[in-house]
């Protein structure tokens, strides 16, 4: 779903996150330079990005199955309000960003990083409303598979990214009825979703380059909470005020916004954009073992075999980055 400037723009991205696979000291702004050019630093370069970007993914899953616990309370855009809210809130408290000192270009990269958030959060929660949590993940991961081939120039990414497919359609398709019988409109709104998480991928990148630690993320969810303050007020009003609402609102905050996207977007800047995408093929694997542990959703023998494909894709592209850090740093 992504244009070819869009693709353009990973693959900047990518070249400055490859920066710390070939020479690690660059990409680590947080102070962690490698130290010793040793046949383990490219791999660490790499394997510290993995690590941000698994972490993540687990995170917002078991946060998004917690949303889906409480949306008959506040409905699907007051969830989003709040999550945003509260999301906004932690990271301006915590980042503290500069408004002053930027560039009209780098407004306008909060400004489109805050629009995208909004779409993102709203299209998806909208879409498991009217369908269950793994096929709105697993629909909603076709956006950054496709961004992956896109925007990758080497062949073998279009080769873990046509396995994690595989297991991407196997897994929708396991439960009763699969895609066929599932709500068209929910369909539509999961895959625009998905289509929204690509673009993200592209401004998070863009963002990571221009603002300092996670000063660009903090004001883009400012501006995706404003954005979407008035249409979660038109849903569901009051009930946006019940305590127990707002605290799991704050915990789904916390765990679907603010850990991973923060994390997402410190990975990025260390690891090319489209092995973040081809990652980002576990997400409908954990959104199942989520279900499981959360809302006591059970797992079939096809579930758990699309949960392997997708798996096995992921591995295989860490281990073709890995290699590749490795090649830059002459190991």
């Amino acid at each position: 779903m992504a244009t070819p400037e869009a693709a353009g723009a990973v693959e900047a991205a990518g070249v400055a996150a490859t920066a710390g696979a070939a020479g690690a000291g660059r990409a680590a702004e947080a102070g962690r330079a490698a130290e010793g050019a040793g046949s383990g630093s490219g791999r660490r370069a790499v394997l510290g990005p993995v690590g941000l970007v698994l972490a993540g993914c687990v995170s917002v899953q078991f946060g998004g199955a917690v949303a889906v616990s409480l949306m008959p309370r506040a409905g699907a855009l007051g969830v989003v309000t709040l999550r945003l809210l509260f999301a906004a809130l932690v990271l301006l408290a915590v980042c503290r960003p500069r408004l002053r000192g930027h560039s009209r270009a780098d407004w306008g990269t909060v400004v489109a990083f805050g629009a995208t958030l909004a779409a993102m959060n709203g299209l998806f929660y909208q879409a498991v409303a009217r369908i269950p949590l793994g096929p709105a993940v697993t629909l909603e991961v076709l956006g950054p598979l496709a961004l992956s081939v896109i925007a990758s120039r080497r062949a073998v990414n279009v080769v873990w990214a046509g396995l994690a497919l595989c297991g991407v359609f196997l897994l929708g398709g396991g439960g009763e009825g699969g895609f066929g019988a599932l709500d068209k409109v929910g369909v539509a709104y999961a895959l625009a979703a998905g289509a929204m998480w690509a673009t993200y991928i592209v401004f998070s990148a863009r963002a990571g380059r221009r603002f300092p630690q996670a000063d660009g993320l903090a004001l883009a969810m400012a501006f995706a909470a404003v954005l979407v303050l008035p249409l979660g007020i038109v849903e569901s009003g009051s009930k946006l005020t019940v305590p127990s609402t707002l605290g799991l609102a704050a915990a789904v905050a916390i765990m679907s916004s603010v850990l991973p996207y923060t994390l997402e977007l410190l990975a990025l800047r260390r690891m090319p954009a489209s092995t973040f995408a081809v990652m980002m093929s576990l997400e409908p694997a954990i959104a199942a073992i989520a279900g499981f542990l959360v809302l006591d959703q059970s797992l079939t023998l096809t579930e758990s075999l699309a949960i392997t494909l997708v798996i096995a894709a992921s591995m295989g592209a860490v281990r073709t980055q890995v290699g590749r850090g490795k090649a830059k740093t002459g190991v």
